[in-house]
């Protein structure tokens, strides 16, 4: 038995990476690149441009924020907060999130919001001490989301056997 501690697995995991349309528009930059450097040689554009081209689209699929809930943490991209501190998640989809993301976004709130993602799930923060009242995270399956922070929840405040 190794002495090392062993990672909680994920309940919830998902990469809020892009959306098709933005892999898309990112791939115009390639014809861009290579017209810079034609003059240099058509191969040297050539490479320049599927270079760039691969560069980008792996940047932002790599880089792209992950929402995950393990043991009793959410973690959405670099920020966390122990479930303990969180109310119910109520989930957004269609006009209502729409209005959420534009003119009712909560100031204080703390986000995470994808273009190109529909779903919502908002999150009340408990802690009287933490300045955001809530969370406010994007998210393709937001009632998988949701249900995962109840589960952690549940668990935290259930004894164990």
């Amino acid at each position: 038995m190794s002495s090392r501690a062993r990672p909680v697995p994920a309940d919830y995991r998902e990469r809020l990476g892009p959306s098709l349309w933005i892999i898309v528009a990112t791939m115009v930059s390639a014809p861009m690149a290579a017209l810079v450097v034609i003059p240099v040689g058509t191969t040297v554009a050539l490479i320049v441009g599927a270079a760039v081209a691969i560069g980008l689209v792996s940047a932002l699929i790599l880089l792209a924020p992950t929402v995950r809930v393990s043991g009793s943490i959410l973690r959405v991209g670099p920020a966390h907060i122990d479930v303990a501190y969180l109310g119910e998640p109520t989930v957004l989809r269609g006009e209502q999130a729409r209005a959420l993301r534009g003119p009712g976004l909560p100031v204080r709130a703390w986000h995470m919001l994808r273009g190109g993602i529909d779903g919502l799930v908002v999150v009340p923060v408990t802690d009287a001490d933490d300045p955001a009242p809530s969370w406010v995270v994007s998210s393709r399956t937001p009632d998988r989301l949701a249900a995962a922070v109840l589960r952690a929840q549940l668990r935290t405040r259930s004894p164990r056997r």
